[in-house]
């Protein structure tokens, strides 16, 4: 008993530390593209006017480097309340149009990201992974 109480507590800590900290968001992650499977890696970094945004800053395939430092999110912002990042807007690379996007942080490494056209309920939900570092880009 002790022993679940305690996780729990653990677990509890962990999100408010979440909670307080809304640039815990910040960092780099790995994601897997819904259409082409192939992975890429992203930097979310908080902009100039305290908005969140996202760049791409490496690619699986060397054929799509042309994204490399391509700024595809946009407008994102954090809700205490919800412990949520609302608002956001993504521009899928390669492809016409935009999402809408929120997201929450799961845990230290997993970051849920759900896009959509319109209304959430018809849109797609992705986890992205963080990592510690930018892997070597490859020609």
């Amino acid at each position: 008993m002790k022993k679940t109480l305690f996780t729990l507590f653990l677990a509890l800590l962990s999100m408010s530390v979440f909670a307080q900290n809304p640039d815990a968001i910040c960092g780099i992650y790995h994601m897997v593209d819904p259409f082409s499977k192939e992975g890429s890696q992203v930097e979310i970094y908080k902009a100039a006017n305290g908005d969140y945004e996202g760049k791409v800053v490496w690619v699986e395939n060397p054929k799509k480097k042309k994204f490399l430092g391509l700024v595809f999110m946009t407008t994102l912002r954090y809700n205490a309340e919800k412990n949520e990042y609302q608002k956001g807007t993504l521009k899928y690379p390669g492809k016409s149009g935009t999402f809408s996007t929120y997201m929450t942080i799961v845990d230290d490494k997993k970051l849920k990201v759900r896009g959509y056209w319109g209304v959430a309920a018809l849109g797609k939900t992705m986890y992205w992974y963080r990592e510690s570092k930018v892997r070597e880009q490859k020609d």
